[in-house]
Protein backbone atom coordinates (compact mmCIF):
# COMPACT_ATOMS: atom_id res chain seq x y z
CA UNK A 1 0.00 0.00 0.00
CA UNK A 2 1.24 3.48 -0.92
CA UNK A 3 0.17 6.40 1.26
CA UNK A 4 0.68 10.12 0.66
CA UNK A 5 0.33 12.58 3.54
CA UNK A 6 -0.17 16.24 2.71
CA UNK A 7 0.92 18.44 5.60
CA UNK A 8 2.61 21.50 4.18
CA UNK A 9 3.31 23.58 7.30
CA UNK A 10 3.96 24.82 9.95
CA UNK A 11 6.71 23.37 12.14
CA UNK A 12 4.56 22.61 15.18
CA UNK A 13 1.69 21.27 13.09
CA UNK A 14 4.00 18.95 11.15
CA UNK A 15 5.49 17.63 14.40
CA UNK A 16 2.02 16.97 15.82
CA UNK A 17 1.16 14.94 12.73
CA UNK A 18 4.48 13.07 12.50
CA UNK A 19 3.80 11.09 15.65
CA UNK A 20 1.10 9.13 13.78
CA UNK A 21 3.65 7.56 11.44
CA UNK A 22 4.94 5.06 14.00
CA UNK A 23 1.41 3.77 14.65
CA UNK A 24 0.62 3.37 10.95
CA UNK A 25 3.84 1.45 10.39
CA UNK A 26 3.23 -0.68 13.48
CA UNK A 27 -0.01 -2.05 12.05
CA UNK A 28 0.88 -1.68 8.34
CA UNK A 29 4.61 -2.48 8.32
CA UNK A 30 4.75 -3.14 4.56
CA UNK A 31 3.16 0.18 3.57
CA UNK A 32 5.12 2.99 1.93
CA UNK A 33 4.48 6.48 3.30
CA UNK A 34 5.42 9.64 1.42
CA UNK A 35 5.02 13.18 2.77
CA UNK A 36 4.31 16.36 0.79
CA UNK A 37 5.63 19.48 2.56
CA UNK A 38 6.73 23.04 1.91
CA UNK A 39 10.40 23.04 0.97
CA UNK A 40 11.37 25.17 3.98
CA UNK A 41 10.24 22.40 6.36
CA UNK A 42 11.82 19.43 4.59
CA UNK A 43 14.69 19.13 7.09
CA UNK A 44 12.17 18.54 9.84
CA UNK A 45 11.21 15.25 8.19
CA UNK A 46 14.57 13.95 7.01
CA UNK A 47 15.92 10.78 8.62
CA UNK A 48 12.47 9.69 9.77
CA UNK A 49 12.61 5.88 9.42
CA UNK A 50 8.90 5.62 8.67
CA UNK A 51 8.98 7.76 5.53
CA UNK A 52 9.89 6.40 2.11
CA UNK A 53 10.02 9.75 0.30
CA UNK A 54 9.65 13.46 1.04
CA UNK A 55 8.23 15.59 -1.77
CA UNK A 56 8.44 19.37 -1.57
CA UNK A 57 6.39 22.23 -2.92
CA UNK A 58 7.03 25.98 -2.87
CA UNK A 59 3.49 27.32 -2.73
CA UNK A 60 4.45 30.04 -0.25
CA UNK A 61 6.76 31.51 -2.88
CA UNK A 62 4.25 31.38 -5.73
CA UNK A 63 3.77 34.95 -6.97
CA UNK A 64 2.56 34.33 -10.50
CA UNK A 65 0.27 32.04 -12.48
CA UNK A 66 3.27 30.55 -14.29
CA UNK A 67 4.92 29.51 -11.02
CA UNK A 68 1.64 28.02 -9.82
CA UNK A 69 1.37 25.91 -12.98
CA UNK A 70 4.95 24.72 -12.44
CA UNK A 71 4.09 23.60 -8.91
CA UNK A 72 0.96 21.79 -10.11
CA UNK A 73 2.99 19.95 -12.76
CA UNK A 74 5.48 18.92 -10.10
CA UNK A 75 2.70 17.58 -7.86
CA UNK A 76 1.18 15.58 -10.72
CA UNK A 77 4.51 13.80 -11.23
CA UNK A 78 4.79 12.61 -7.63
CA UNK A 79 3.21 9.26 -8.43
CA UNK A 80 0.10 7.17 -7.84
CA UNK A 81 -1.12 6.26 -4.34
CA UNK A 82 -3.72 4.02 -2.77
CA UNK A 83 -4.59 6.69 -0.20
CA UNK A 84 -3.97 10.43 0.06
CA UNK A 85 -4.62 12.17 3.39
CA UNK A 86 -4.85 15.94 3.67
CA UNK A 87 -3.80 16.63 7.26
CA UNK A 88 -3.67 20.41 6.69
CA UNK A 89 -7.36 21.07 6.14
CA UNK A 90 -6.97 24.16 3.97
CA UNK A 91 -8.20 24.88 0.44
CA UNK A 92 -4.55 25.05 -0.68
CA UNK A 93 -3.68 21.64 0.74
CA UNK A 94 -6.88 20.06 -0.58
CA UNK A 95 -5.94 21.25 -4.08
CA UNK A 96 -2.51 19.66 -3.66
CA UNK A 97 -4.24 16.44 -2.58
CA UNK A 98 -6.55 16.57 -5.59
CA UNK A 99 -3.66 16.73 -8.06
CA UNK A 100 -2.00 13.64 -6.58
CA UNK A 101 -3.13 10.53 -8.42
CA UNK A 102 -5.36 8.45 -6.14
CA UNK A 103 -8.92 7.15 -5.95
CA UNK A 104 -9.12 7.81 -2.20
CA UNK A 105 -8.57 11.25 -0.64
CA UNK A 106 -9.25 11.65 3.08
CA UNK A 107 -9.67 14.84 5.10
CA UNK A 108 -11.63 16.47 7.89
CA UNK A 109 -15.35 16.96 7.32
CA UNK A 110 -17.11 20.34 7.12
CA UNK A 111 -17.77 20.52 10.87
CA UNK A 112 -14.19 19.87 11.91
CA UNK A 113 -12.16 21.94 9.45
CA UNK A 114 -11.13 25.58 9.25
CA UNK A 115 -11.78 26.08 5.51
CA UNK A 116 -14.91 24.07 4.73
CA UNK A 117 -14.59 24.42 0.95
CA UNK A 118 -11.60 22.10 1.13
CA UNK A 119 -13.95 19.18 1.84
CA UNK A 120 -15.32 19.35 -1.71
CA UNK A 121 -12.12 17.75 -2.98
CA UNK A 122 -12.10 14.75 -0.62
CA UNK A 123 -13.69 11.39 -1.43
CA UNK A 124 -13.88 10.47 2.28
CA UNK A 125 -14.47 12.88 5.16
CA UNK A 126 -13.81 12.32 8.86
CA UNK A 127 -15.54 14.11 11.73
CA UNK A 128 -13.15 14.94 14.57
CA UNK A 129 -14.24 17.57 17.08
CA UNK A 130 -12.37 20.83 16.55
CA UNK A 131 -12.12 21.24 20.34
CA UNK A 132 -10.13 18.04 20.62
CA UNK A 133 -6.44 18.04 21.43
CA UNK A 134 -4.50 18.96 18.27
CA UNK A 135 -2.28 15.88 18.43
CA UNK A 136 -5.27 13.57 18.98
CA UNK A 137 -6.94 15.13 15.92
CA UNK A 138 -3.90 14.52 13.74
CA UNK A 139 -3.41 10.93 14.89
CA UNK A 140 -7.09 10.06 14.52
CA UNK A 141 -7.29 11.50 10.99
CA UNK A 142 -4.09 9.86 9.76
CA UNK A 143 -4.95 6.47 11.24
CA UNK A 144 -8.66 6.47 10.32
CA UNK A 145 -8.29 5.14 6.72
CA UNK A 146 -6.62 2.01 8.10
CA UNK A 147 -8.94 1.36 11.05
CA UNK A 148 -6.12 1.94 13.53
CA UNK A 149 -7.09 3.02 17.05
CA UNK A 150 -4.45 4.87 19.06
CA UNK A 151 -4.92 5.51 22.78
CA UNK A 152 -3.73 8.43 24.88
CA UNK A 153 -1.25 6.10 26.59
CA UNK A 154 0.11 5.08 23.18
CA UNK A 155 0.85 8.71 22.39
CA UNK A 156 2.30 9.49 25.81
CA UNK A 157 4.60 6.47 25.48
CA UNK A 158 5.52 7.23 21.88
CA UNK A 159 8.95 6.48 20.50
CA UNK A 160 11.21 9.38 19.58
CA UNK A 161 10.33 10.30 15.99
CA UNK A 162 12.55 13.27 15.10
CA UNK A 163 16.11 12.49 14.03
CA UNK A 164 19.09 14.66 13.10
CA UNK A 165 22.10 14.14 10.86
CA UNK A 166 24.03 17.36 11.64
CA UNK A 167 25.95 18.56 14.68
CA UNK A 168 26.86 21.97 16.03
CA UNK A 169 28.94 23.24 18.94
CA UNK A 170 26.93 23.02 22.19
CA UNK A 171 27.70 23.66 25.87
CA UNK A 172 28.76 20.85 28.15
CA UNK A 173 25.73 19.13 29.67
CA UNK A 174 23.58 20.08 31.49
CA UNK A 175 22.25 23.08 29.62
CA UNK A 176 18.83 24.64 29.06
CA UNK A 177 17.38 25.89 25.79
CA UNK A 178 15.32 29.09 25.72
CA UNK A 179 12.87 29.51 22.81
CA UNK A 180 12.05 33.22 22.93
CA UNK A 181 10.24 33.88 19.64
CA UNK A 182 6.95 33.01 17.94
CA UNK A 183 4.75 34.31 15.15
CA UNK A 184 2.99 36.87 17.39
CA UNK A 185 4.68 39.15 19.90
CA UNK A 186 1.92 38.58 22.47
CA UNK A 187 2.79 34.86 22.53
CA UNK A 188 6.31 35.68 23.72
CA UNK A 189 7.35 35.48 27.37
CA UNK A 190 9.19 38.67 28.42
CA UNK A 191 12.94 38.57 27.88
CA UNK A 192 13.50 40.03 31.35
CA UNK A 193 11.75 37.05 32.93
CA UNK A 194 13.76 34.56 30.86
CA UNK A 195 16.87 36.27 32.27
CA UNK A 196 15.52 35.91 35.82
CA UNK A 197 14.97 32.19 35.22
CA UNK A 198 18.60 31.80 34.12
CA UNK A 199 19.94 33.78 37.08
CA UNK A 200 17.89 31.73 39.52
CA UNK A 201 18.70 28.28 38.09
CA UNK A 202 22.39 29.12 37.58
CA UNK A 203 22.73 26.60 34.74
CA UNK A 204 24.07 27.40 31.24
CA UNK A 205 21.20 28.55 29.02
CA UNK A 206 21.35 28.88 25.24
CA UNK A 207 18.95 31.15 23.38
CA UNK A 208 17.55 30.21 19.97
CA UNK A 209 16.50 32.86 17.47
CA UNK A 210 15.14 32.99 13.93
CA UNK A 211 14.77 36.69 13.08
CA UNK A 212 16.92 39.78 13.52
CA UNK A 213 14.49 41.07 16.13
CA UNK A 214 14.84 37.85 18.11
CA UNK A 215 18.62 37.99 17.71
CA UNK A 216 18.70 41.49 19.23
CA UNK A 217 16.59 40.26 22.12
CA UNK A 218 18.89 37.26 22.62
CA UNK A 219 22.02 39.44 22.63
CA UNK A 220 20.41 41.74 25.22
CA UNK A 221 19.68 38.70 27.40
CA UNK A 222 23.31 37.56 27.14
CA UNK A 223 24.45 40.98 28.43
CA UNK A 224 22.26 40.55 31.52
CA UNK A 225 23.56 37.17 32.69
CA UNK A 226 26.75 35.14 32.56
CA UNK A 227 24.61 32.00 32.37
CA UNK A 228 23.19 32.92 28.94
CA UNK A 229 24.76 32.23 25.54
CA UNK A 230 23.31 32.96 22.10
CA UNK A 231 23.29 30.23 19.47
CA UNK A 232 24.08 31.05 15.83
CA UNK A 233 21.24 30.91 13.33
CA UNK A 234 20.53 27.17 12.98
CA UNK A 235 19.16 25.00 10.22
CA UNK A 236 16.24 22.80 11.24
CA UNK A 237 18.54 19.78 11.32
CA UNK A 238 21.02 21.49 13.66
CA UNK A 239 18.13 22.76 15.75
CA UNK A 240 17.12 19.13 16.35
CA UNK A 241 20.64 18.37 17.59
CA UNK A 242 20.74 21.27 20.05
CA UNK A 243 17.33 20.45 21.53
CA UNK A 244 17.93 16.70 21.65
CA UNK A 245 21.13 17.13 23.66
CA UNK A 246 19.73 19.68 26.10
CA UNK A 247 18.55 18.84 29.61
CA UNK A 248 15.47 21.06 29.41
CA UNK A 249 13.73 23.41 26.99
CA UNK A 250 11.67 26.39 28.15
CA UNK A 251 9.76 28.21 25.44
CA UNK A 252 6.74 29.86 23.96
CA UNK A 253 3.98 28.03 22.07
CA UNK A 254 5.90 27.63 18.82
CA UNK A 255 7.60 25.07 16.59
CA UNK A 256 10.99 24.58 18.29
CA UNK A 257 9.26 24.15 21.65
CA UNK A 258 7.01 21.42 20.23
CA UNK A 259 10.12 19.80 18.77
CA UNK A 260 11.22 18.95 22.32
CA UNK A 261 8.12 16.77 22.69
CA UNK A 262 8.96 14.90 19.48
CA UNK A 263 12.55 14.41 20.69
CA UNK A 264 11.46 13.19 24.16
CA UNK A 265 13.34 16.13 25.69
CA UNK A 266 11.99 17.61 28.96
CA UNK A 267 10.19 20.88 28.31
CA UNK A 268 8.03 23.64 29.74
CA UNK A 269 5.70 25.29 27.23
CA UNK A 270 4.41 28.76 28.15
CA UNK A 271 0.90 29.70 27.04
CA UNK A 272 -0.88 33.05 27.07
CA UNK A 273 -3.35 33.74 24.24
CA UNK A 274 -3.30 30.24 22.71
CA UNK A 275 -5.02 27.04 23.94
CA UNK A 276 -3.02 24.52 25.97
CA UNK A 277 -4.72 21.61 24.21
CA UNK A 278 -2.25 22.11 21.35
CA UNK A 279 0.19 19.94 23.28
CA UNK A 280 0.34 16.71 25.26
CA UNK A 281 1.29 17.11 28.90
CA UNK A 282 3.47 14.28 30.17
CA UNK A 283 5.75 13.65 33.13
CA UNK A 284 8.59 15.41 31.27
CA UNK A 285 6.63 17.78 29.00
CA UNK A 286 4.89 20.31 31.20
CA UNK A 287 2.77 23.39 30.63
CA UNK A 288 2.32 26.75 32.35
CA UNK A 289 -0.42 29.09 31.22
CA UNK A 290 -1.85 32.46 32.17
CA UNK A 291 -5.36 32.89 33.56
CA UNK A 292 -6.58 34.21 30.22
CA UNK A 293 -9.77 32.70 28.77
CA UNK A 294 -8.85 31.60 25.26
CA UNK A 295 -11.28 31.29 22.35
CA UNK A 296 -9.45 29.03 19.90
CA UNK A 297 -11.73 30.17 17.07
CA UNK A 298 -10.84 33.83 17.62
CA UNK A 299 -7.42 34.26 19.18
CA UNK A 300 -6.86 37.65 20.80
CA UNK A 301 -3.75 39.41 19.50
CA UNK A 302 -4.10 42.03 22.25
CA UNK A 303 -3.80 39.40 25.00
CA UNK A 304 -0.35 39.73 26.57
CA UNK A 305 -1.25 37.68 29.63
CA UNK A 306 1.71 35.34 29.08
CA UNK A 307 3.79 37.96 30.90
CA UNK A 308 1.83 37.15 34.07
CA UNK A 309 3.33 33.66 34.37
CA UNK A 310 5.44 33.67 37.52
CA UNK A 311 9.19 33.10 37.22
CA UNK A 312 9.13 31.07 40.43
CA UNK A 313 6.61 28.67 38.88
CA UNK A 314 8.96 28.08 35.95
CA UNK A 315 11.93 27.61 38.28
CA UNK A 316 10.04 25.14 40.46
CA UNK A 317 9.08 22.89 37.53
CA UNK A 318 12.55 23.29 36.01
CA UNK A 319 14.17 21.97 39.19
CA UNK A 320 11.80 19.00 39.20
CA UNK A 321 12.67 18.14 35.61
CA UNK A 322 16.39 18.73 36.13
CA UNK A 323 16.57 16.64 39.28
CA UNK A 324 19.20 13.94 38.87
CA UNK A 325 20.73 15.60 35.79
CA UNK A 326 24.49 15.97 36.10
Amino acid sequence: MKIAIVKLSSMGDIIHAMVALQFIKKYKPQCEIDWIVEDSYKELLINNPHLSNIHTVNLKKVKSFRLLINEIRKIKKIGTYDVVIDAQGLIKSSIVSRFIKSKKRFGFDRKSIRESLATLLYTDKVYIDYDKNTIDRMVELLCFPFGIKVSRDDIINKKLFIHHSSEVSIPKSPYIVFVIGSTWENRNYPKEKFVNVAKTLKIPCVVLWGTEQEKEKALWMKEQSDFIEVMPLLSLDKLKYVIKNSSLLIGNDTGPTHMAWGLNTPSITLFGPTPVHRVYQTSINRVLNSNSKVNQFKLDRSDFSISEINVNSIVKISKELLRGVS
